[in-house]
């Protein structure tokens, strides 16, 4: 914004004469987010605002423009030796990841610290590149990856995560029914190109951790059902555990072990809704029997009418 008469760059930024350096430069920050131009799109009076407020930043944050600025007002610039005005202010703001990208290259071109080596002369707007012109740069590729771990119970239900990047926090929404290898994208939290601003993608890799009783395999969420020798024989309904809490589930008579039971939609959240569970009976014998399952037992090999071994046998011969 070049104005033709004198400007209050102390009333733009909204602060008092004696502010100092700091609170300038809160002031601008402040303002900045309010009247920029992604906030606001379209509002032709937003940008003209967020430029006036830009030159009156450039001026008071520079010691010696600001110190001109309060000998000889609107004279400033011709009192340093400079001629005309301030420049306008025309900022490619696509180029930009996201707005604190912007911020920070900003203060940094207009002589606050973290300044961007990228630029040469006077710094932005008042130097570094004429405009219409571009540096000449080899595309460089931003994105950055990195591996997190997950727990089972945060892949199956889902949950938030905070995670350091680059010296700044973020907070990760991990949807449920992530797998193994799942890949999450975050926008603009890559690695930051000195001098543009720019900044690449995000790439989480997740891996998620094993569970001591459940696995995913596929789409299918399975467990291993411990039973007695009894209900593998006699059958019955038992008492199981689903990621939904306690279920009950029937073994049919003279079920085999090794035989699996399919529980519909009790298993892994998919897109098209929930998987199946699928619990795969094993026999889980005693370690010590009492004397009346061993006398029981005596009377079941007394009385039982199939050998186990009988086909075996008869296979088994040479």
């Amino acid at each position: 914004m070049a104005g033709s008469g004198y400007k209050d760059y102390f009333q733009v930024l909204g602060v008092d004469r004696s502010v100092d350096a700091d609170g300038i430069k809160r002031a601008f920050r402040k303002l900045a987010r309010q009247y920029h131009p992604d906030v606001n799109p379209g509002d032709a009076s937003a940008e003209a605002r967020f430029k006036e407020i830009s030159e009156a930043y450039e001026v008071l944050s520079d010691a010696d423009k600001r110190k001109r600025y309060e000998q000889f007002g609107q004279y400033w610039n011709q009192a340093g030796g400079m001629g005309g005005g301030a420049p306008g202010m025309d900022v490619d703001f696509g180029r930009y990841g996201n707005f604190d990208d912007f911020i920070n290259d900003l203060l940094g071109r207009f002589g606050g610290p973290g300044g961007s080596p990228g630029f040469q002369g006077g710094g932005f707007p008042g130097g570094g590149f004429p405009r219409g012109a571009q540096a000449s740069r080899s595309p460089v590729n931003l994105d950055a990856e990195a591996a997190v771990g997950v727990s089972f119970t945060e892949a199956y239900r889902g949950g938030e995560r905070t995670l350091s990047v680059n010296n700044e926090r973020v907070q990760v929404r991990i949807p449920a029914g992530v797998k193994n290898g799942s890949r999450l994208r975050l926008k603009g939290k890559g690695n930051l190109q000195p001098g543009t601003g720019r900044r690449g993608d995000l790439y989480l890799n997740l891996s998620i951790k094993p569970h001591a009783i459940w696995r995913l395999d596929g789409d299918q969420l399975r467990a291993d059902l411990p039973v007695s020798f009894d209900e593998l024989a006699l059958g019955g309904m038992v008492t199981v555990m689903t990621p939904d809490g306690e279920a009950q589930v029937s073994i049919p008579p003279g079920t085999p072990p090794g035989r699996s039971l399919r529980l519909k939609n009790k298993g892994w959240p998919l897109k098209a809704g929930r998987g199946d569970l699928l619990l795969t009976l094993t026999l889980e014998l005693p370690t010590a029997w009492s004397a009346e399952e061993q006398q029981l037992l005596e009377q079941l090999r007394v009385q039982r009418s199939a050998n186990p071994r009988h086909d075996w046998l008869r296979s088994a011969a040479l």
